[in-house]
């Protein structure tokens, strides 16, 4: 059993460091081996010598903290993120001089035409003068032998004429240069293909990012990011932050810059929790709650809590609930066992998916608190099987997470719309709309197991439906409060108002249009080891970052900022992305081109994406150039055979605050194995389990690489942004079907007529999408017409162009119209959310999408003036982005 003096306790030297602990030099027994001074704190963290830290402090005698250091030894880590060794340099010149660059999908249709540059659109005058640029005319240099043979042929010159016959010289040579460097440009044999600033052909670039992925690498970074617990806030997350720090330096970014949030955080209080039958006296029986020690020799491991649960001490009868959804608590309503005052146990997943919905429910139908555990059915097993081991989820295994109401409000629930600063105003916690009021723990089903055998012959025993995978039950029982065992329920946490968090950032600069981000993010936190969640998406990150990096030394430059985000505190609540968005929300408005999110990256083969449907044609084109070595197929043969479309974004990772407050271009994705991954969050979450179970080899986790630097160079390098509004109107036209037939479905004041506006909208915004995206032929054909070359006047156009396309989704955002509009904004109950197409569901599950939120809320209450108004607001709003697109 896990020391229980490991549990976090903020009136103890534990791993939550406040601000000033975290940062200063003192005391250093607290913030561990490596002292920061002011200055340095406030200049990023930049610099430090991580791999040389060490520390002799241990934690709960066994364990020491964080050492900070690369997941290799100083030999093996000493070539990370190094410009590429002269064997590799050669390598490379070798691959440029033999490459005959290009472009594989040239005969594309017209669309693929409009959505790429190529080589032959290149500026070769500009790329003469830029690589001219670095010569100058006094610096030249050759051979001293060469140069005395030179001058041994020229005729003797009086002393006062030589320097004049030197400087013709060197004009000479310079012409000789400039006519080599053309002919090389010419018969492409230098990879320069598209110009536009950059030093390298895009096709070139993408075949040199793919094929420099080390899936090593990433295994070796997955290793060091596992090898301890580092859940929001806590001392592992900020140390594994200024490692992350360290490996984008390595990687050769142009820019290093953190930003700190002081946030509400809730950790377990020491001897705080507590699950027990505690009458009849014959049944007594305390559950053990930890799960056994992950590692040999074990490793301190994360208590098990919810995050952002209530602290209470509550006694009641054991009631059964099933999955704990709205319905399932009226069914037993119905039968007449009644819930009010009692201790309700119910299952992941199932009708209710989203733990927060689960408390909720349960809260509203007057339980007292609630216990929710992990059945094994949900892996797949069924009763009078024989418990599998291995990758399935041992018996003890608990499913930390957090029960924040996510719908509500995103990020910290004490300040939304406002960034977490030391002095912002903060809300009270009491009737906080993000926050439920009874306390609730998770629990293995291992404890569940008895718990359920505990209600054998009470109350209603129960239909198939509601029968887990549990084994040794014999007969499953609703409970009733007049016969069921007493249960004792004990949440006790620390509660910190204001807990520092940090994310950390590292930036390559746009060499055109520097001020647009595409923004790449994954978060750090995790609730314990956290090997797929997120660990696989960091691990897969920093490589992504360490190839861009490696493209970085060779000279190449991206059009647009290329900005990765380690995120802390996700986890709670998508806290550390949120605040930064609210910190930073005009300025992302204007500027953030498209947001990239990975979370959990890799838990099987199966490849799935949500986000805004205007990177359906992107995403495709990607696809076509990545095999699955497993099935031999390319991901796009695979996505097709699927559903080959992009879903919707709910509110289910960090992307939240980008979509739905800033209005940038969101997208998030990974490969997924078994429905529930299994090991998710729980402390078996581990490096070996990925190695043995989930990616031997991990394959998968390198063609997750792949997608995402194909992904990031496309938006990043392309002349045109491949963003296609076309894809993003058919699918506004299929959901406002399906808006249509599920209202139907809703009430008696159904009235068809009522979505005539939107209808009509989105029928304006198709034909003026295509009318938007002709401009795209017109520029493609003026830069074949001059041979590659792009007057200064088209280049104006081309931007301007790029930047109505991705303010799109911003001007999809309910905001004021002019100092004036004093009338209120966003959906009605929960403001923070603005976008009028995607917010996560209010009614079901927050991790799902609710397509036309303002309309499907006002709806599911029953409101249908209300939702006949949200319906016009909704079409205002698309036609006013519409209009953008063209003026």
């Amino acid at each position: 059993m896990v020391d229980e003096k490991h549990l976090y306790d903020a009136h103890e030297a534990v791993p939550i460091p406040s601000y000033e602990e975290a940062t200063s030099s003192h005391p250093p027994s607290r913030l561990g081996p490596q002292e920061i001074s002011d200055d340095a704190e406030r200049q990023g963290l930049l610099g430090h010598n991580l791999s040389s830290q060490t520390s002799s402090r241990r934690r709960n005698g066994y364990y020491h903290p964080p050492s900070v250091q690369s997941a290799r030894t100083s030999e093996e880590s000493s070539g990370l993120g190094s410009p590429v060794p002269d064997d590799e340099d050669a390598e490379l010149r070798a691959e440029m001089e033999e490459m005959d660059i290009l472009d594989p999908e040239s005969a594309d249709d017209g669309r693929a035409r409009r959505n790429r540059a190529r080589g032959r659109f290149s500026k070769r005058f500009y790329m003469i003068t830029n690589t001219l640029s670095s010569f100058q005319l006094h610096g030249l240099s050759w051979p001293s032998s060469a140069w005395a043979w030179f001058r041994s042929k020229l005729p003797s010159i009086p002393e006062e004429y030589r320097p004049g016959w030197a400087v013709i010289a060197r004009l000479a040579g310079l012409i000789v240069i400039i006519g080599l460097v053309y002919m090389l440009v010419v018969s492409e044999i230098m990879p320069v293909g598209s110009g536009f600033g950059q030093p390298f052909n895009p096709e070139w670039v993408r075949q040199f990012a793919q094929s420099k992925i080390e899936t090593w690498r990433i295994q070796d970074n997955l290793k060091y990011i596992t090898s301890y617990d580092h859940v929001a806030g806590s001392e592992g997350s900020f140390y594994l932050g200024q490692w992350i720090q360290e490996k984008l330096k390595e990687s050769h970014v142009d820019k290093l810059a953190h930003d700190e949030y002081w946030v509400y955080l809730n950790y377990p209080k020491e001897n705080g929790r507590r699950v027990a039958i505690v009458d009849p006296p014959e049944l007594a029986w305390e559950a053990k709650l930890e799960e056994e020690p992950a590692y040999d020799p074990p490793r301190p491991q994360t208590a098990a809590f919810h995050g952002l649960s209530a602290s209470g001490n509550v006694t009641g009868p054991l009631i059964y609930a099933n999955y704990g959804s709205k319905q399932d608590f009226k069914r037993l309503w119905d039968s007449g066992v009644d819930v009010q005052g009692a201790v309700a146990l119910v299952r992941y997943y199932g009708s209710q998916s989203d733990r927060a919905m689960k408390v909720k429910a349960a809260q509203n139908a007057g339980v007292a608190g609630l216990l929710i555990y992990s059945d094994p059915a949900e892996d797949g097993f069924k009763k009078g099987d024989v418990w599998p081991k291995g990758r399935w989820r041992p018996e003890d295994a608990v499913q930390r997470g957090s029960v924040a109401l996510t719908s509500w409000i995103v990020g910290d629930v004490l300040t939304p719309g406002r960034a977490s600063t030391k002095d912002e105003k903060r809300m009270p916690k009491d009737k906080n709309p993000g926050l439920v009021t009874i306390p609730s723990l998770p629990l293995s089903w291992r404890d569940a197991q008895k718990l359920l055998q505990s209600l054998k012959g009470k109350g209603e025993e129960l239909p198939e439906e509601w029968v887990g995978g549990v084994p040794d039950i014999d007969g499953w029982y609703s409970g009733h409060p007049d016969t069921s065992p007493k249960v004792n329920l004990q949440n006790f946490q620390d509660e910190e108002e204001k807990q520092m968090i940090q994310n950390i950032f590292g930036s390559f600069e746009g060499l055109e249009d520097k001020a647009k981000k595409i923004i790449i993010g994954n978060h750090r936190d995790s609730w314990c080891f956290g090997a797929a969640d997120p660990g696989s998406g960091t691990a897969v990150m920093l490589e992504v970052a360490r190839v861009l990096g490696e493209l970085r030394v060779q000279g190449w430059r991206p059009l647009r900022t290329i900005e990765f985000a380690s995120w802390d505190a996700e986890e709670y609540n998508m806290i550390g992305s949120t605040e930064h968005v609210e910190a930073n929300i005009d300025s992302l408005r204007a500027n953030a081109l498209a947001y990239i999110n990975v979370d959990v990256g890799v838990t099987g083969e199966n490849l799935w994406a949500n986000g805004s449907p205007i990177f359906q044609h992107a995403w495709i084109r990607i696809l076509d150039r990545i095999s699955d070595p497993h099935r031999n197929k390319t991901l796009k043969e695979l996505w097709n055979n699927g559903n080959g479309k992009i879903g919707g974004l709910g509110a289910g990772s960090d992307y939240v605050a980008f979509q739905d407050l800033a209005g940038c271009s969101s997208i998030d994705f990974g490969f997924s194995g078994p429905e529930h991954g299994d090991m998710y969050h729980s402390c078996y979450e581990t490096f070996d389990w990925v190695a043995k179970y989930v990616d031997p080899g991990f394959t998968y986790h390198n063609l997750l690489a792949q997608i995402w630097v194909l992904l990031i160079l496309e938006l990043a390098q392309e002349p045109i942004v491949p963003f296609n509004l076309d894809d993003y109107a058919e699918v506004l036209g299929s959901q406002t079907l399906e808006l249509v037939e599920w209202t139907e479905k809703k009430g008696s004041n159904f009235d068809i007529e009522m979505f005539d506006p939107l209808t009509r909208a989105v029928s304006t915004f198709k034909d003026r999408a295509k009318e938007f995206h002709s401009w795209e032929d017109y520029w493609y054909g003026q830069v074949y017409g001059t041979g590659g070359f792009e007057p200064q006047g088209l280049t104006v156009q081309r931007l301007a162009h790029n930047a109505r396309m991705a303010s799109f989704e911003t001007h999809l955002l309910d905001l004021p119209q002019g100092k004036d509009d004093k009338e209120p904004h966003g959906i009605p109950g929960r403001d923070q959310y603005k976008h009028v197409v995607f917010g996560p569901d209010a009614s079901g599950s927050g991790y799902d999408a609710a397509i036309f939120p303002f309309v499907r809320d006002a709806v599911e209450v029953g409101d249908f003036e209300l939702a006949k108004k949200q319906l016009q607001k909704t079409a205002d709003i698309l036609n006013r982005a519409s209009d953008h697109l063209l003026h």
